[in-house]
């Protein structure tokens, strides 16, 4: 390849440097994945399984099928560490082409959609609690979008302790939910439903449950452009990967066992809002307020590590490209990709304004992101397989235990999902579709530039 073309040759004076911490990555997972997932999808994941027996089995699953993916990533993270991450293990293994599709699917579908996404979380629950009127929850959004732009423009490592602290706040969320019940079990107080007596056999639900669960867990895998920055360049984001996940499943196996506690199955499957519901069995009639702040703290900190990772695909793109150059500029007083962080947010603006005309932002921007995202992680996943056969000369500090089983399971698991997102197509998958053709009009712009 054109050594002038590689992001992680290019402008050496102005690239990532390795001064982050395994404890820092973690932070940033937790903050990327724990959010919306966890506070919207209990409900249709008690519907789908039937029993607490399989509702926490499918917890389970999806803590270790993301366990599986992120060893996947640990492989491709110590032996191919760039600030692109994903867009830079496309690269080597299926060429610029896929990887600049990637890249631009990240940009203008998936991190973008969830920091729209996430923005309406947050919104539905601030206008709850003070109205702005009946598009308050789109005002919230665009509110948030536009100060969490401006706070990571501050330079991601002038301001650490601010990050911790908003990630501390998050898992502080989860954990009032958890208290919650604790608070329930101690006065004896019995489910607001009890539970029905478990059929035998597999529920049929199971599958559908297994894809809100995952849908819950996504996000973990964007850590990987962290991967050119971190201390320890040989284990470092194994252990920051598998902490993680051990983590993040943790949190959410306390907090489903409180809403499972609360409410049992039969209640938890016919509550939309189940947080808010077990919160106000155990405190009373401030929960609201409670509540609200609990999903706030966790939308807030999702939204701030999705604009701290999605730029730097940005970046790493860009400056593999000659004519998207002014995206792939590299602050190096600040430690940011401006440019990338800058226009990651006013895409954000525009998707929540989509959003806004769909009249459900958070259900459009879901239909939006999934099929791109999980089709394009399969594609990584299957990475570890191909470049292991391609690429044998490749430094491998980590290889993938069970191999090749592990990586084909985690791979089989994102087409499934892939699959099941687009099983009941709308508006937003169609759109998000649309943005992927798209893309590939843009590449065929760029690559003009590069012959």
């Amino acid at each position: 390849m054109n050594q002038n073309l590689d992001p992680d040759r290019n402008h050496e004076t102005a690239a990532p440097h390795r001064h982050v911490s395994v404890l820092y990555v973690v932070m940033v997972a937790v903050a990327m994945v724990v959010g919306a997932g966890i506070f919207r999808s209990p409900a249709d994941i008690a519907a789908g399984t039937g029993s607490a027996f399989w509702f926490f089995t499918a917890w389970i699953a999806g803590g270790l099928i993301s366990l599986a993916g992120a060893l996947c990533f640990a492989e491709l993270a110590t032996m191919l560490p760039s600030a692109g991450g994903d867009y830079h293990f496309l690269r080597t293994t299926y060429g610029r082409n896929v990887a600049f599709l990637f890249a631009w699917s990240r940009f203008a579908v998936i991190n973008t959609g969830s920091i729209a996404l996430l923005g309406f979380v947050l919104g539905d629950y601030a206008n709850a609690v003070w109205s702005l009127g009946p598009h308050g929850s789109s005002w919230y959004a665009l509110i948030t979008i536009v100060a969490m732009t401006l706070f990571n423009l501050k330079g991601l490592y002038t301001g650490q302790a601010a990050d911790y602290a908003m990630t501390g706040l998050e898992v502080g969320g989860l954990l009032i939910v958890f208290i919650a019940g604790v608070v329930l079990a101690i006065s004896g107080a019995p489910p607001l439903a009890p539970d029905p007596v478990p059929k035998a056999g597999i529920p049929g639900g199971f599958g559908m449950a297994l894809l809100y669960v995952l849908f819950a867990f996504s996000g973990w895998s964007e850590v990987s452009t962290l991967s050119a920055e971190v201390r320890d360049p040989r284990r470092g984001m194994l252990r920051a990967l598998v902490a993680s996940i051990v983590t993040i499943t943790v949190l959410y196996l306390v907090a489903n066992w409180a809403l499972w506690r609360g409410l049992g199955i039969q209640g938890l499957a016919a509550s939309r809002t189940p947080a808010s519901d077990v919160i106000a069995l155990a405190f009373g009639n401030w929960a609201g307020v409670l509540t609200a702040l609990a999903i706030s703290m966790a939308t807030l900190t999702s939204i701030n590590a999705t604009i701290v990772v999605g730029a730097r695909t940005t970046y790493a793109a860009a400056a593999d490209w000659p004519r998207l150059a002014r995206l792939g500029h590299w602050d190096e007083g600040r430690g940011i990709p401006v440019a990338g962080i800058v226009s990651q947010g006013a895409v954000g603006l525009l998707l929540v304004a989509f959003g806004t005309y769909t009249r459900d932002g958070f259900a459009t921007m879901v239909d939006y992101s999934s099929p791109v995202f999980w089709m394009f992680l399969s594609l990584s996943g299957f990475a570890v397989v191909v470049l292991r056969r391609r690429r044998p000369d490749l430094p491998r500090p980590f290889r993938v235990p069970f191999f090749p089983w592990l990586p084909l399971l985690f791979c089989a698991s994102c087409l499934f999902v892939t699959w099941s997102s687009l099983e009941y197509v709308r508006l937003g998958a169609l759109a998000g579709l649309a943005m992927l053709a798209v893309g590939g009009v843009v590449l065929l712009w760029v690559r003009r530039a590069t012959g």
